[in-house]
């Protein structure tokens, strides 16, 4: 572990644990090696209820200078953690391997798309023009009523709970996404480590703690509390000091922090991305063109990282007349595969349940194609498994829409591409949905793409959804019961978006106002300026 000693201590504040580890006879719990079933030291002692009260204490103080550090501040200190990052990443890595069972050449790249992703929100919050600054200037004269001096810009919310996510202990869990934008935005964060990678968790918030440190951050900037469930999560959400939740994982956990963010006295915004299938349509032309690629490309996808990703192409529709040499390409790919290992043992046993009910209990399914070996190396692993049905069946039997989570897919088959629209238009909100197509199906894509974009928060063109670009136009959301919110992304710039909230100041002196909105434009920023986008001075 590169000399770093573990604690299984709580993270708060600047970096100094407020806890020691809670040893046997204490509640508490241990990562589990999912390819040894190896107990891993240290024991991680679950928060009390003393410690979130303090972290929401400490996060509602910071708040208020947070709200008022300028945008290269907030990039400085973005840029200080994916620092702090680099640093440790052996160590990181390395701990991620043994508690997640995950390819080291993976946790890499994670790391290296955290950094990234870090590094671009710095630039976001340097720049400024995110906040989405409006001036209508005052209009004395105007009759029959005059017109006051309006301006309008997005402001922090305040603490923000994020919650880690199980198949991305980098990209998606302390130093990930959502930490990312909130600090970008100017908001604390409180992260609930995902119990299946404490240790992870503990050296990446370890790094933000040193940064904050370092930089001279109020200590209730960040905070990492440890849960073997539910109920530190719980306390954090229904805590009056948070004003936002951030959730990536299980439609069933996702939901029950809706309800809880929902039903406090002042309800807050829980931004919750859930399970999504993410359908893929391939057309006539498209399939008579290439079905051999299709289905090599389609075997890739939905068993990349052991079906684990949320854009994994969980059904794909295919016409009835789809050539043999789509079924064997299918077949052979998967027949040759062995079982593979999974995030935990719970995760693994929850899909072989998943797998087994399809095969049960929907008679009009069939399998086609399973993993032919079983890796004995692996505790907590799938079988690879492909499935089919008819359209009749699929659209009878809503359950086969939802999703399994693992390295299962389900291939429907459709006679006529004008049921495929209709098919569509009912779907439940996805992520994702991929059209694969050519020119000779030029005809039918412009009802199925009005369709689907209705229904998915991002279209794939004659490709496949698994991978998500961490870039300025990225949509990672989609309809409920995708996520929460449709109307927000949890991947891309426009994310930060998710924490803040538009406040207007009316005929406020300008030397109060935020730099933002000041006449002289101190900042240089992009503005709306009497509906015209303008860098320049009112002066």
């Amino acid at each position: 572990m590169s000399g770093i000693e573990m604690t299984g201590a709580a993270v708060m504040g600047m970096g100094k644990p407020v806890r020691s580890i809670q040893r046997a006879g204490e509640s508490g719990f241990w990562a589990v090696n999912p390819m040894t079933g190896e107990m891993l030291e240290p024991k991680y002692g679950c928060a009390t209820d003393a410690e979130v009260a303090e972290a929401a204490t400490r996060a509602g103080e910071a708040a208020w200078a947070m709200a008022v550090s300028s945008g290269e501040m907030r990039a400085e200190l973005l840029r200080k953690i994916a620092e702090k990052l680099l640093s440790a990443q052996e160590a990181i890595v390395q701990r991620a391997h043994l508690e997640t069972g995950l390819p080291l050449a993976r946790l890499n790249g994670e790391m290296g798309r955290t950094v990234g992703q870090l590094r671009l929100f710095a630039d976001v919050a340097a720049d400024g023009s995110w906040v989405d600054a409006r001036i209508d200037t005052a209009q004395p004269e105007r009759t029959p009523i005059p017109r006051p001096a309006v301006r309008s810009m997005l402001r922090p919310l305040g603490p923000v709970v994020v919650f880690g996510a199980s198949n991305f202990p980098l990209a998606f869990s302390v130093a990930g996404g959502d930490t990312a934008a909130a600090l970008a935005a100017g908001c604390p964060v409180i992260v609930k480590a995902h119990p299946a990678h404490p240790g992870t968790s503990e050296l990446v918030g370890r790094a933000i703690c040193e940064a904050t440190s370092e930089l001279g951050w109020p200590e209730g900037t960040f905070a990492l509390l440890f849960d073997s469930g539910m109920a530190v999560g719980a306390a954090l959400v229904q805590h009056p000091l948070v004003q936002a939740v951030a959730f990536t994982g299980s439609t069933a956990g996702g939901q029950a922090l809706m309800k809880l963010a929902a039903s406090r006295p002042e309800p807050i915004p829980c931004f919750a991305e859930m399970g999504s299938s993410n359908p893929v349509f391939v057309l006539p032309g498209a399939m008579e063109a290439r079905a051999g690629a299709i289905a090599g490309g389609l075997a890739t996808s939905f068993t990349l990282g052991s079906g684990q990703f949320c854009t994994k192409p969980g059904v794909v529709f295919v016409t009835k007349s789809t050539p043999e040499s789509f079924w064997e390409t299918l077949r052979a790919a998967v027949g040759g595969m062995a079982s593979m290992g999974m995030l935990t043992a719970g995760i693994a046993a929850r899909y072989r349940q998943g797998v087994d009910a399809r095969k049960r209990g929907a008679h009009g399914v069939e399998t086609f194609a399973e993993a032919a070996r079983t890796d004995e190396s692996q505790i907590a692993a799938g079988a690879p498994t492909l499935m089919k049905t008819t359209l009749e069946h699929y659209v009878s039997t809503p359950e086969l829409e939802e999703e399994i989570f693992g390295p299962t897919m389900l291939v429907v088959e459709y006679a006529t591409v004008e049921e495929l629209t209709w098919v569509a238009q009912g779907l439940r909100g996805h992520l994702t949905t991929t059209i694969h197509a050519e020119e000779a199906d030029g005809e039918f894509v412009a009802g199925l793409l009005a369709a689907l974009e209705r229904r998915a928060g991002r279209v794939v063109w004659n490709s496949y959804p698994t991978g998500v670009e961490v870039c300025h136009a990225m949509v990672h959301g989609g309809p409920f019961p995708a996520t929460s919110d449709s109307r927000f992304t949890s991947v891309g710039t426009a994310s930060i978006l998710r924490f803040a909230r538009p406040v207007c100041f009316q005929d406020v002196p300008d030397g109060w106002l935020p730099k933002e909105l000041q006449g002289s434009n101190p900042l240089g920023m992009e503005r709306i300026v009497n509906g015209r986008r303008t860098r320049e001075s009112l002066e």
